[in-house]
């Protein structure tokens, strides 16, 4: 998404709005995902140990955004200047000057996005309180060009399927179909895959994350491929199950519809209003007139944006409705350990009135 930093503010502004209802002052963001989606800095941290940064947002409009020396440049390309806090060599003792210069003596923390070393250094310098996940929740809901950026991605998912369905013949191995659609991908614009694609032959397609190996395609083999790209800085994520050769055996033709069946099923439930988890229940309860619901093993799907994985969760223990603007996978899919799986996969975008298949 091109930087356009009118709409980072605006977001921080409903951010802040609901800091309010919450009576929350100020509000540190440590993920990764939720400080780009505030400020476009850094969607990826260096490292799992380590941070780009922090931001800190305030009730009275006040925002800081902390980093490190490798980051400064970055940051003031994004930020105000005067709300650029530069940490370096013992961090927490720089942060503590910081912390008594800009009289913050509490802070808000959603507990899931701070480690238990960060928690213990943070409560030296002020008083910390649980916050909801309060943009997590913003972001659950997509601005029209968050929608656009989704649907570039999309669009080449189907483009790199379209493109690698007819070389899945006999003798290609599991890596080499990934890494042939990682090169798909990056050359028809990804900056980065969404995630590690997923390729799984036969009895590997009943692990629903086949990590890809020396497995080779055969006739009369089937091929669960799941996989997702950046594009913008969003992501996509698709699933779709292939047969090798010229006649897909019976076991399959009535697996396959017997999956893309309760995923129709599903989708035709989708508008505004809809409580999430009547989605999986759907799914579930097809699979469960056929007697085939045990292999039914995780949720319908799940929310998808800058992360390929987040709110809404579509389980049976989903709470909330949906509204227009979320963008949902529906991804029913069935497995046995000693045949292979089939898994189907569509992302949706709720509209005013009903759903948008992306």
């Amino acid at each position: 998404m091109k930087f356009d930093k009118i709409i980072f503010e605006n977001r921080r502004e409903k951010l802040r709005a609901l800091m309010k209802q919450y009576k929350i002052p100020a509000l540190l963001i440590n993920s990764s995902a939720n400080r780009f989606y505030l400020s476009g800095f850094e969607l990826h941290d260096p490292q799992c140990n380590e941070t780009a940064g922090w931001i800190i947002v305030t009730e009275s409009g006040d925002d800081y955004l902390l980093t490190d020396p490798r980051y400064d440049d970055a940051a003031k390309r994004v930020w105000d200047n005067d709300k650029i806090f530069i940490y370096s060599g013992r961090k927490f003792e720089a942060l503590k000057k910081f912390f008594h210069y800009n009289k913050i003596t509490s802070l808000f923390i959603d507990y899931n996005d701070v480690s238990v070393f960060e928690h213990e250094k943070l409560k030296e310098l002020c008083e910390l309180k649980s916050a909801p996940a309060l943009v997590e929740q913003l972001r659950m809901v997509k601005d029209a060009s968050e929608i656009e950026c989704m649907k570039k991605a999309c669009a080449l998912n189907h483009k790199v399927y379209e493109q690698i369905q007819p070389s899945l013949i006999p003798g290609k191995t599991e890596l080499e179909i990934s890494w042939e659609i990682e090169q798909l991908f990056r050359n028809g614009g990804a900056s980065e895959l969404a995630f590690t694609t997923i390729v799984g032959i036969d009895q590997n397609a009943a692990l629903p994350h086949a990590i890809p190996g020396e497995t080779t395609l055969k006739e009369g083999s089937h091929v669960l491929i799941d996989m997702g790209c950046r594009v913008d800085d969003y992501c996509s994520d698709q699933t779709r199950t292939f047969w090798v050769g010229d006649k897909p055996s019976d076991r399959f033709l009535e697996v396959r519809q017997q999956v893309m069946d309760a995923q129709t099923a599903a989708i035709k439930t989708l508008r505004p209003g809809l409580p999430i988890s009547q989605a999986y229940r759907t799914a579930y309860t097809h699979f469960e007139k056929l007697g085939v619901e045990k292999y039914f093993t995780h949720s319908l799907g799940h929310g998808i944006g800058l992360e390929t994985h987040e709110s809404p969760s579509v389980s049976p223990s989903a709470r909330g409705e949906l509204k227009p603007g979320m963008v949902v996978t529906m991804e029913p899919g069935l497995y046995y350990s000693d045949w292979g799986g089939v898994r189907w996969e569509y992302m949706a975008l709720i509209t005013e009135d009903g759903y948008e298949i992306l």
